[in-house]
This record gives C-alpha cells, structure tokens and sequence, in this order.
C-alpha cells in the first residue's frame, strides 16, 4: 500500500510514493516532475526510482492536452512498480485553505467550490492546484483525493500577528495574514523535534526557494510569519516583490495600470528578476555575476536578515535558526552571508560544515561557541501530505 503525494502547478506536475508500514508513511521510492505543461511547452519527465535516476521527453498525442498526456505517462510509470500496486489515497499540495481550512480534508464537489473561492488570494497557484484535483479525480475514479494546507500550519498565529491594521469589518471578510509554506514548516520541525533539543525553544525557520518565506515558532507552534493574505507578501522572492508600500499600487492605478498588469508586475516581473533583469534563478546571478546579479542578491539577503531580526524580536531570542528550499539546503553562500549578517545574536558558523551541508538531508552548521543553532534541512512537502491523508484515511475508517 502507498499513497501518492502531488503537487499540480502550472506548467508542471511533482509527484512522490510514499510506501505504507505498519499505517506510517515511509520515505519516498518514487519522486519526480513533469516540466514543460504550458501552452507550447517541451514536455519532458524526470523521476528518481530507488536511487536511479531517468528523464525521458513527454509525447502529447492529437486531441489531447499536456496535463491529460502527464497523467497517462505518470500512469504508466505506476502501473510498473509494486509499491503502486495499491494506492490508498493521492494527497495534493493546496496552496491556500483561507480561514475554513486548518486541517486536510478528503475532497468533495463541494470542497472544491469552496477551495475557488481562495484563486484570487494564490492566482500562481490556487486554480492550478484545484484542477490538478479534478483531473486526478477524473484518473484515479476510485482513489480518495485528500487536500493537504500550506495555510494549516499557521492556524495558531495570534490575532496580534494575523490582523491588519484595518476595519474590523474587513477581518470579519478574511482579510488577514494567514502564512504559506506550511506543509514545508511542518515538515522542518517534525526533524528538528527529533534531532535538536531546542525544537521547542525559540525558532525561526527559513523556507527560501523560487517562494520564499520566513517562520518563528515557539513550542513547535507558528506564531509568526512573513507572508500574509497573499503568497506576495514578505521576503523578495524569485518573481515576486515580497513587501511593497501600498501606495505603489495606488500610483500605479493613477498611471492607468490596469489589475491584469499589477498582478503581472507583482507575481512575475518582479524580485530577483525584476531587479536583476536577468534571471529568478540564484544560481543563474551568481554565475552571471554583473552589478544588477549582485544587487539583487543582495537585496534578497538584506530581506532576510531584515525580516529574521523582526522575528527574533516577536520570539525574545532566538535559539535555532533552519534553512530550507531548493536556496536555503543548496546555497552555501546566501547561509554564510545571512549568519555573518546575524552574528549580533550569537550565531556562528563552521564554514566548512556549511559548504559540506548542501545537498545533505539534515546536517546542524553551526559551532559549539555558536549561542545559536544553525540546521540546513532538506524539505519533503509531499512526505506531510501523504502523511495527512494516511492520518485523515484512518480517522474516517474509525468513525
């Protein structure tokens, strides 16, 4: 038995197997990723079976689309692997769940209406995610589908934290911080509780990648965050500004900028390629390593370090600090110029182990002068929402 983890965006469909023992979910056999599902894509599959690795193109007969042509690829790769032999549930990764949702739910018709409501909140994400559900439906008929939160993790914000300094009548609406990246912070912390004898102490956990984002917690519980309302809000990330003076957008209504444009601007014309004019990727601006690389590498690190001193401020302290995302586990140099930044806390680095770390599933890089701990911890998203649905399957036999 095992349940298939996923995550439909786009222009792209991840997917893991989690096998089943004993009712625990296990470390994936199978992950991979479908690339190249926009309009006029290049189709191809990569996947990673039992430490072997593939990548083949991805043909789209006449007639149908790319995503239906994944879904027959990602079929048949299945149906040749005993540990698919029995799916107990596919868990896909939703973006946003808004103020209804603090827990997966196993999917309804009347779910996803309620999910749709949230698309304007997550338009990179939340519409994408909600089809990606209905074609699973459509292709695993007999197989529950289970929606697993980015926003769950942060139900225990205090209202302190998620309340804007507007009309109370517009909290009453929804209009409030909720967070993202959960099922990336859950995962994070579920290793620190295991390995660090601090996990409950005061923690602020940097989830950085193409999306990017900041967590404290205390007592293993979120209590504050950088995003917000939206998945815009926060740290600059690959294509988003992160925090922006509203009064921008203001100006920019005056100047005639209509909603499709503004959305455009803030969801992908802006942070690291905005800046840069070059790329979203930081491995692309540290190879490139002109004057606009460089500034928006160091807008983006100046952005955490501003935001990580305003999280410690929430905490009274910090004792650990954990990066994590395809930028937090692989870029050695963002890690060492963030904890130099942060030195003022105690925090010091053995640069060594920092170089050594990348790449690593969980390795602590910080010294034993450090006041601070220092975690690079690689993050299994789809692992938490397996483990959701096989947690939400149990519950519903019980009952």
């Amino acid at each position: 038995m095992a349940i298939l983890a996923v995550n439909a965006g786009s222009s792209s469909l991840k997917f893991s197997l989690h096998p089943l023992h004993d009712g625990q979910v296990q470390p994936f056999v199978l992950s991979g990723c479908i690339e190249g599902l926009e309009p006029d894509g290049c189709p191809s599959m990569r996947w990673k079976y039992r430490g072997k690795n593939e990548q083949v193109p991805l043909a789209v007969p006449a007639g149908i689309g790319p995503f239906e042509a994944a879904l027959e690829r990602l079929r048949q790769l299945l149906s040749g692997l005993a540990e698919a032999a029995s799916i107990e549930a596919v868990a896909h990764r939703v973006v946003h769940g808004g103020g209804q949702f603090t827990q997966s739910v196993l999917v309804t018709d009347d779910i996803l209406a309620r999910l749709a409501s949230f698309n304007s909140l997550a338009p990179l994400h939340q519409p994408h995610n909600i089809e990606g559900i209905r074609r699973f439906r459509k292709a695993f008929p007999t197989v529950p589908q289970v929606a697993c939160f980015d926003t769950a993790f942060h139900a225990t914000l205090p209202e302190v934290d998620y309340a804007f300094a507007l009309p109370r009548k517009l909290l009453d609406q929804g209009v409030r911080r909720y967070g993202f990246h959960g099922l990336s912070y859950q995962y994070i912390m579920s290793v620190l509780q295991r390995q660090s004898a601090h996990a409950n102490a005061r923690v602020i956990m940097a989830h950085l990648g193409n999306g990017a984002s900041l967590c404290a917690t205390r007592q293993g519980q979120s209590i504050a965050t950088t995003m917000g309302f939206s998945a815009l809000d926060g740290l600059m990330m690959g294509t988003r500004s992160g925090s922006l003076d509203a009064g921008v957008l203001l100006y920019l209504m005056e100047q005639g900028w209509t909603h499709a444009q503004i959305e455009t601007l803030l969801y992908r014309q802006s942070g690291l390629l905005g800046v840069s004019g070059i790329s979203a990727d930081v491995r692309t601006l540290r190879a490139n390593g002109s004057p606009n690389a460089l500034q928006a590498l160091k807008q983006f690190t100046y952005r955490i370090v501003r935001e990580a001193g305003g999280l410690t401020a929430c905490l009274g302290g910090l004792d650990v600090l954990a990066f994590s995302g395809g930028i937090g586990e692989n870029d050695a140099t963002l890690r060492a110029d963030v904890c130099g930044r942060l030195a003022w806390l105690g925090i010091d680095i053995d640069l060594t182990l920092n170089q050594e770390a990348s790449g690593s599933q969980a390795c602590a890089i910080h010294t034993a002068n450090s006041s601070v701990e220092v975690w690079v911890i690689a993050t299994d998203e789809g692992r938490v929402a397996a483990s959701e649905a096989a947690l939400l399957l149990a519950e519903s036999l019980l009952s």
